[in-house]
């Protein structure tokens, strides 16, 4: 098998081109008057900056193709025939993945001598590439809409189908976001999507960035790596002009909202500082181009916005009373453990970032560009919010110091694209890239296990202890990628044949657990295990025990001890994997005729695990783990007793991905397009999940992959209808359907089905004591998640310059696990379940927004002698309701080894009398809770549903002024305002965010009989509280550039 890969890669490499986009195309018709095509004809394109030409002779039926062109502008195509008079096009400008259409009538004037001259105008709406659903975000929208944080992130969300880094309603972990065509993604999965993304940093800086495109339904085989979205971001180049820009902005807390509500909030400390340059230039003229930035941002905030409580009522004001807080630090002191502060300390976030780029026209027919770009970021952070349990920050926990951590990215990568025209009709992209990622963590605590003191009603209160997941966490990883793309033109036909082959290799140090303790003392007779696998004190009094008791002061010495240990002798864990994919396809783009074409092709993957079963083995052979294959588990899929075995891989059978798309121009004059496609479409996964197994052969937290786990693959079917109005108004709107056909899901295979029943009102399925064995944490598939997609948009520029567009998301998303963890056991923990935890039952996903409004306006004036000064003015609205979440028990009511997933059984009034509480007046406060929700208040007598409810709709309006002053030689100076939530500054009623007081409202405990006793805080009266961070609050930055 590895010989025919191999011969395959081989002959593939003189046959095929291009994966992801970088480049545009022109293609049209030449003819004469009559209508007769004029087989021969010149096409000759000049990109007029840099004085690089292509071209094509017309075939015999007049078409023509001329791809691979750079995006932007402008150029000027001259179309010519001997004996015919020629034509010129001039001002023509490509988007980044769409095609300019050209059509030439030539007429046979032998005496004219004079060149017809036009004017090209392009559509990215219009445009018969298009098939499916798709974005393109070019210079203006880069340069006029707001943006503080000077994110991709910004533009992206002008897609009507984003929710943050989510489209379509998919986890964000399942886009494919590419630069230049080349992988760009976090490919391991940890916290965030995007390289940098643990930092907040973005990896190119906004000034390098020609164009941006997002495509969700894409029926082009080439493009592949998601099930989400393929997001690509093409880099600027240099030019036969030297030019250049110095930047800079500014903003501090004296530039944010300081009300919520009309009441005064305390205003967290924050200073943000960002500045660059860019300076493109030619090397040699129409020969060699240079294109540099240099970016650096650096930012000072408040560590957590919400407040100790001391009475004063204030709206960001927790629940956590400070002298809970006083008397934790204090007696931690005691043993001689620093907490750091519970208020008033800041995080720090800095990055560095540049790009170099340098484009070769080594001749008329080969083309050549080489990217280099780097990130070096940091970030200090609260210890993780969510993964082994709840942390917060939030209105109901709070963080000491020194349990968060600081997390460095450092980004450094290559790629080279080499653009060949081999003849007329036949040419050729060619691609190699390599990114080196170095991610770890600085604790900011001594040696100590992790822990939580919860409220006495199983509710998380304080975090102390050292940062669960930062105990010498180190993560290496190296991203090798090629691809290639032969293009052939023959008639009405464009045919395709490419591959792709990627390589990532990861070097993970993984520590989690390793300051836990178990230890004797008063008060504990039976021991007591401190860590981070839920070793927490159920209440302040079970804390001061700990103290009293010696446990903690042991567990903080047990501590150091094991950090001089394996420091002395450099035992700290280590696994590497190694995890690829090699893919080829074919594809015919069919030109049925001037208005209607079809594409239809094939795409072939094949997982590639290389010797990672080798690096599995090696990790069960260290000293201290202790891996038990010969433990019984079993599928819950069939029943059947299985036994796992760490180092065998999933299945790395080819995945197939057909798929057909049709683009039909209904009149022939882009006033009527319909569009649309079917087809499969084959992702990555976060491979952390693989490394789970790999690094975690243990049997007490053992996580493994379905030896049948399949790459993830969905079928998506959309139908797009573009119209053009007598006024310029363009309306879109599409309609896609995606199913799953290999999603991911989480099962424990050491739970049979549940035979017991809980007692009371709340009667599930409960798991007895034989109904559980040693617990396996097992990555799989499943085909039922489904997502329905409709979005509608306007757009139209006036005539006196304004554009003005508008668009609505409607999103209906079910999955079987909304998995948002990195921990195979995590994300089997806290996916919300009722019964047969094993079961995979369809509820809502909780990505996306269920109902989605965005609008953006944009307006420039010029006036003065000239022209000189320039104004412009741009908004960017949302309107949105989504935020789905849960309500689950606190506490393990059905005895699956969770305390986070169980749903909550919404009892009736009569009922609440019936059910038994710890506490006098816990039934009342109970009932008044859930007749102040909505939705509790609606599913009384049911259970709630898994993302079942809604968080209330969020609306802001962004805004942003450019004054631009032209001086000499096409120097020229610019002043910028940028205003997010300017509502809220106009009222502190407006542009709130309202986020869920608490995920788990209600404790629970069950005994041995399978009686359950509940708990319910008093204090807890509403469903939700007012975010009093920047996301509610109006902010401002200032921006000053010089362009020459």
């Amino acid at each position: 098998m590895k010989k025919t890969i191999l011969l395959t890669f081989v002959l593939l490499m003189g046959l095929t081109a291009f994966s992801q986009v970088t480049t545009s195309k022109i293609k049209g018709t030449v003819t004469d008057s009559s209508g007769e095509p004029l087989f021969g004809a010149n096409i000759i394109v000049l990109h007029t900056p840099t004085g690089t030409v292509a071209g094509s002779v017309a075939q015999d039926n007049g078409r023509y193709m001329i791809p691979n062109l750079r995006i932007g502008g402008p150029y000027t195509v001259t179309i010519s025939f001997i004996g015919f008079t020629s034509k010129k096009v001039t001002n023509v400008f490509l988007t980044l993945g769409k095609t300019t259409n050209i059509d030439g009538v030539l007429s046979e004037d032998a005496s004219s001598l004079d060149e017809v001259v036009l004017t090209s105008t392009r559509s990215t709406v219009f445009n018969n590439d298009r098939t499916g659903a798709q974005t393109s975000v070019g210079r203006r929208e880069l340069t006029k809409l707001p943006t503080i944080s000077r994110s991709a992130a910004d533009f992206t969300r002008l897609d009507p189908s984003a929710s943050g880094g989510s489209f379509g309603g998919r986890n964000d972990q399942f886009n494919n976001f590419t630069l230049d065509g080349s992988i760009f993604n976090n490919p391991f999965g940890l916290d965030a999507a995007t390289p940098g993304g643990q930092t907040g940093a973005q990896p190119v800086s906004l000034d390098a960035i020609e164009q941006i495109s997002i495509s969700t339904a894409p029926y082009d085989v080439t493009l592949s790596g998601f099930t989400g979205a393929s997001v690509n971001a093409v880099t600027k180049s240099g030019t036969n002009t030297l030019s250049g820009t110095v930047y800079g902005y500014f903003r501090n807390e004296s530039l944010t909202g300081s009300k919520i509500k009309g009441e005064s909030i305390f205003v967290p400390k924050l200073e943000q500082s960002q500045y660059g340059f860019s300076l493109g230039a030619p090397l040699i003229k129409d020969k060699l181009f240079i294109f540099v930035n240099y970016e650096s941002d650096k930012r000072l905030d408040l560590g957590q916005t919400w407040l100790p409580n001391t009475g004063s009522g204030a709206i960001n004001e927790s629940r956590v009373a400070l002298a809970d807080l006083q008397e934790v630090k204090s007696l931690l002191s005691t043993i001689g453990y620093d907490t750091g502060a519970y208020e008033g300390f800041t995080h720090a976030s800095n990055s560095t970032k540049g790009l170099l780029k340098l484009d070769w026209n080594i001749n008329d027919k080969h083309r050549m560009s080489f990217v280099y770009n780097f990130l070096d970021a940091s970030r200090d952070l609260p210890a993780h919010p969510t993964a082994l349990g709840f942390r917060g920050p939030s209105s109901q926990i709070l963080q000491f110091e020194n349990s968060g951590y600081q997390i460095n990215n450092k980004l450094k990568s290559f790629l080279v694209e080499i653009n060949s025209a081999f003849s007329d009709n036949i040419t050729n992209k060619f691609q190699a890239g390599y990114t080196h990622f170095d991610d770890f963590r600085n604790s900011k605590s001594a040696p100590m296990p992790a822990f939580r003191i919860q409220d006495g009603s199983g509710g998380n209160y304080i975090v102390a202890g050292h940062e669960p997941f930062s105990i010498h966490n180190k993560l290496d990883q190296k991203v090798f990628q090629l691809t290639n793309n032969l293009n052939i033109s023959k008639g009405d036909h464009n045919f395709t044949i490419g591959f792709s082959f990627e390589k990532f290799e990861f070097d993970n140090s993984f520590n989690l657990g390793t300051y836990g303790y178990f230890g004797f003392g008063d008060g504990y007779p039976d021991g007591k295990y401190v860590g981070a696998f839920f070793g927490d004190f159920s209440s302040m009094e079970d804390f001061r025990t700990g103290i009293s008791s010696g446990v903690l002061a042991n567990a903080l010495a047990n501590a150091k001890d094991v950090f001089d240990d394996k420091n002395a002798n450099n035992s700290w864990a280590m696994a590497e994997t190694n995890v690829g994919q090699f893919s080829f396809y074919v594809q015919d783009e069919w030109t049925v005729n001037d208005d209607f074409k079809i594409s239809y092709g094939i795409r072939f993957d094949k997982p590639l695990f290389f010797d990672s079963a080798e690096k599995a083995q090696e990790v069960i052979d260290f000293p201290g783990n202790y891996y038990a294959p010969d433990v019984p588990y079993v599928d819950p899929s069939t029943g059947e007793t299985v036994f796992f075995d760490s180092t065998k891989m999933p299945n790395n059978d080819f995945l197939i991905s057909p798929r057909v798309g049709f683009n039909w121009d209904v009149n022939g004059d882009s006033t009527v397009q319909w569009r649309g496609g079917t087809g499969l479409f084959t992702g990555r996964f976060p491979f952390v999940w693989l490394g789970n197994q790999i690094g975690n052969p243990n049997i007490w937290f053992y996580q493994v992959v379905d030896p049948d786990f399949k790459f993830p693959q969905v079928w998506r079917t959309s139908l797009g209808l573009d119209f053009k109005l007598d006024n310029g108004t363009i309306w879109t709107s599409d309609l896609s359907y995606t199913k799953d056909i290999n999603g991911a899901h989480v099962q424990n295979w050491g739970l049979n089905k549940p035979t017991g029943t809980l007692g009371g009102v709340d009667n599930r399925a409960i798991y007895t004591s034989g109904d559980v064995g040693n617990s396996a944490y097992v990555f799989t598939n499943s085909d039922k998640g489904r997502t329905f997609n409709a979005s509608f948009k306007g757009q139209k520029t006036f005539e006196n310059g304004w554009f003005v567009m508008g668009a609505y998301n409607y999103l209906n998303s079910k999955d079987v696990n909304s998995i948002e963890a990195e921990i195979t056991g995590d994300a089997f923990a806290f996916n919300p379940t009722l019964g047969n935890s094993n079961d995979a039952t369809l509820a809502f996903s909780k990505y996306g927004d269920t109902h989605r409004f965005i609008a953006v306006t944009s307006k420039t004036w010029t006036y003065g002698a000239n022209d000189k000064w320039e104004t412009s003015v741009s908004s960017f609205y949302e309107l949105a309701r989504g935020g789905r979440f849960n309500y689950t028990y606190a506490g393990d009511i059905n005895g699956d080894g969770s305390g986070l997933n169980d749903l909550i059984y919404i009892p009736t009034s009569s009922e609440i009398g019936q059910m038994q509480f710890s506490g006098t007046g816990d039934a009342v406060a109970f009932e008044k809770f859930i007749q102040q929700d909505d939705y509790l208040s609606g599913r009384r007598g049911q259970y709630a549903e898994r993302y079942g409810a809604l968080a209330p709709w969020r609306g802001k309006m962004d805004v942003k002024f450019i004054q631009h002053l032209k001086l000499k030689n096409e120097n020229s100076i610019e002043f910028s305002i940028d205003i997010l939530n300017i509502g809220n500054m106009i009222s502190s009623d407006w542009g709130l965010v309202q986020e869920q007081s608490v995920r788990q409202p209600i404790g629970v405990s069950v005994d041995g009989t399978g009686t359950p006793t509940y708990s319910f805080n008093s204090n807890l009266k509403e469903s939700f509280v007012y975010n009093s961070s920047l996301l509610s609050r109006w902010q401002m930055q200032f921006g000053l550039r010089y362009s020459f």
